[in-house]
């Protein structure tokens, strides 16, 4: 036996899988129907317990070449009901066994529906997941409410990484960067020639999007999220790159004051935390959502075209448009809750938004932002 108790004492019990313990972090859900395996090495999701809404879990394994990031991040996982049986000519082993090596609690048997329709209405909260069966609901409950929860947390410093490297994807970690370089490097083998050279911050980046860089044309070289604007510019790149990652976007006064720095003097593109990240570096600033978006089916328009996207999304933030200066312009808005899901500078080649546009998991609506990205370094406006 197994429990999950919420901070407001709402309890869940179910049957432990994966690694055994007690963990506290802030429950969430995510809808997608697969791709678990890159939902649980998503570095966004550091600090949370994640609930799939989709009821089975764990039929197809777990294969190394969907890892989106080096482990799995997440603090729990809570399914309604564990594949007994992989079925797949993909799988390398079963995700229970995978959880197991890297200490994660897995709950299975528990009504996700019943949990999911709660947190929309009570918000996403702290909660603990633990399968030591001598822990009690109200000692549970203590943890959860005394545990922390991702409101003011810089969770980034914990998963960037440590040292910069330039990204290839035969596996050499070089390009042979060098500041200045010209475009049109050689190609590697099936890959376009290099036509841009960009840095691209980890604040908790994804493999999937430096595949995608590399397919459009971008040599990569990836910082760790608190290089300064100086050390960036230092290199000489021709556009700069803010990923995704995990925690309280206010609370990262070093990355807000580095992009800040940029502005102006190189072409920037940034998603998910470095939208909002780029949303603070204009002034702005952001509010938790009181569920947030995660999962592979959100609805976004395109207010220039009108045009609406399906789009893979995780966060739990979003940029308040009423506190933007008024150069900067909303492109996106989410058509379920009117928030902000992309910004535009008026005259500066800088853009972002809120949405994973290299999926992984998710529908490949936005795919074309990568391109985009390289026609803003070309013309030198977005």
């Amino acid at each position: 036996m197994a429990l999950l108790v919420l901070e407001d004492g709402t309890t869940f019990r179910g049957e432990n899988f994966g690694a055994a313990g007690t963990e506290v972090g802030e429950i969430v859900f995510n809808t997608s129907m697969a791709g678990y395996q890159e939902v649980l090495t998503d570095p966004s999701y550091y600090g949370q317990i994640v609930a799939m809404t989709c009821p089975l879990i764990g039929n197809y394994g777990v294969t190394a070449e969907d890892d989106e990031s080096r482990r799995p991040w997440v603090k729990g996982f809570v399914i309604e009901e564990l594949s007994a049986a992989p079925s797949s000519w993909r799988s390398e082993r079963p995700l229970a066994e995978w959880l197991a090596e890297h200490g994660i609690v897995g709950l299975q048997g528990v009504d996700t529906r019943a949990l999911t329709r709660h947190l929309r209405d009570k918000g996403a909260m702290k909660a603990c997941l633990t399968s030591d069966e001598r822990v009690t609901v109200e000692q549970a409950r203590a943890l959860a409410t005394a545990g922390d929860g991702v409101a003011g947390m810089d969770f980034v410093k914990l998963v960037t990484t440590p040292e910069a490297y330039d990204w290839d994807p035969e596996g050499t970690r070089s390009l042979d960067w060098a500041p200045g370089q010209a475009a049109d490097a050689p190609a590697a083998a099936g890959l376009p020639p290099v036509r841009h050279r960009i840095v691209a911050y980890d604040f908790g980046l994804k493999i999937n999007q430096l595949r995608l860089l590399r397919r459009h044309g971008f040599g990569v070289r990836v910082v760790p999220a608190t290089t300064t604007a100086e050390e960036v510019l230092a290199l000489d790149p021709d556009g700069v790159f803010l990923s995704n990652g995990p925690g309280d976007p206010a609370a990262l006064d070093y990355a807000h004051k580095a992009v800040n720095g940029l502005i102006g003097k190189k072409p920037v593109f940034g998603i998910c935390l470095g939208h909002q990240i780029l949303g603070h570096a204009f002034g702005g600033k952001t509010f938790k959502l009181k569920f947030g978006h995660r999962g592979g089916n959100q609805p976004v328009k395109d207010l220039a075209t009108g045009k609406v996207e399906i789009t893979s999304q995780n966060h739990g933030f979003a940029v308040d448009p009423a506190t933007l200066p008024p150069e900067v312009e909303v492109s996106h808005v989410n058509l379920n809750d009117g928030t902000v899901e992309g910004l535009r500078h008026r005259e500066l080649p800088v853009f972002s938004v809120q949405y994973h546009p290299e999926a992984s998991p998710g529908p490949h609506d936005a795919e074309r932002f990568f391109a985009r990205f390289a026609e803003v370094i070309e013309r030198g406006r977005t």
